[in-house]
């Protein structure tokens, strides 16, 4: 073999070696960097319910965790099936997230047939956290508490009407569940988003609502509503002296807006630990917490496990309530 083949044969090993380290390295690379650029995180409703209280709340302590810009994008609509086909739909990079609801991640499939995304398209990051519901009346005067609720709703069957930020949103089957175990008809009339439909009770357009501490208590100070009951086990430091659903004799009507973070299916293990990793640290951080107890709204375990256990539970508390009342999307 003369030197001159000698040499290209070097040089072409070479440059093999070095496209086989570039591809090796390129993978490494763009992990070590994660995140390098603004991560979206969709919010499925509109502003000012309490999935974008959350949504927010998260997104700016996430970015800062993350040393990078978390922005939230507002899809509302179909029960939270807009944001969710999305990001189902969105490149599974790490830089799209969805802030998942009991809708978009349990119920949807429930009640729809023609589910404009694939749930096994969305992955779990982490549990976020809960938010349990106030139960208020508007242009009741004469009902106090839950009892006093049925009772009227019992005497004017049909007559009384409920507003939701959905088909499927805990709101929904708030009442559903409500209407089951008190055996009464209640209408139901559903919202793009919560803040549409708590302007609807303000404005006695509905008579009903029930939704997360922070959209409704500012509407009870002011006047505009009347709290029944707080939908929980216990009370909240955020409103000690409203009585919980339970001490008032119904300890099955336990509903809150519980979030989730989950990502496109096929977004890489290391992102996905990376972001969870992170939203511990967030749900950790005593500022959070401090922020959380004020909202009313209840930290949730972190990690895939937790995630995996509580969708089990869900899905078993709502899948009766479904079939019972043929609740349908389509």
């Amino acid at each position: 073999m003369s030197l001159a083949v000698k040499i290209r044969a070097v040089r072409a090993i070479a440059v093999v070696l070095a496209a086989v380290l570039a591809c090796a390295a390129g993978p490494l690379a763009a992990q070590a960097v994660y995140p390098s650029k603004v991560i979206r995180l969709v919010v499925p409703f509109g502003a000012g319910g309490i999935t974008d209280v959350v949504g927010r709340l998260v997104a700016q302590r996430l970015g800062e965790e993350l040393k990078q810009s978390v922005i939230v994008d507002n899809k509302a609509g179909a029960g939270g099936s807009i944001g969710a086909l999305a990001v189902a739909q969105a490149a599974p990079d790490g830089y799209t997230l969805l802030l998942g609801t009991v809708g978009t991640q349990v119920v949807n499939q429930m009640i729809s047939l023609k589910l404009p995304y694939d749930p096994a398209a969305l992955v779990p990051v982490s549990l976020v956290s809960n938010s349990p519901y106030v139960m208020a009346v508007a242009g009741l005067p004469e009902v106090r508490d839950l009892a006093g609720l049925a009772d009227y709703a019992r005497r004017h069957p049909g007559k009384l009407n409920f507003g939701s930020a959905g088909y499927g949103t805990s709101p929904h089957l708030s009442i559903e569940l409500f209407k089951r175990i008190t055996q009464t008809q209640i209408e139901h009339v559903p919202f793009k988003s919560g803040a549409e439909a708590v302007n609807a009770a303000v404005s006695r357009d509905v008579q009903i609502i029930c939704d997360a501490i922070p959209v409704l208590m500012p509407q009870v100070k002011a006047g505009r509503l009347d709290a029944l009951a707080i939908t929980a086990a216990t009370r909240t430091r955020a409103a000690p002296d409203l009585k919980t659903s339970a001490e008032q004799g119904m300890p099955d009507l336990q509903i809150g807006s519980w979030n989730a973070i989950v990502v496109p299916a096929g977004t890489p293990k290391e992102r996905i630990d990376h972001v969870a990793a992170a939203l511990g640290r967030v749900l950790a951080r005593p500022d959070v917490i401090d922020r959380f107890a004020e909202l009313g709204i209840e930290p949730l375990p972190a990690g895939v496990p937790a995630y995996q256990e509580h969708v089990r539970r869900e899905t078993g508390k709502w899948q009766p309530v479904v079939k019972a009342e043929n609740i349908r999307l389509d």
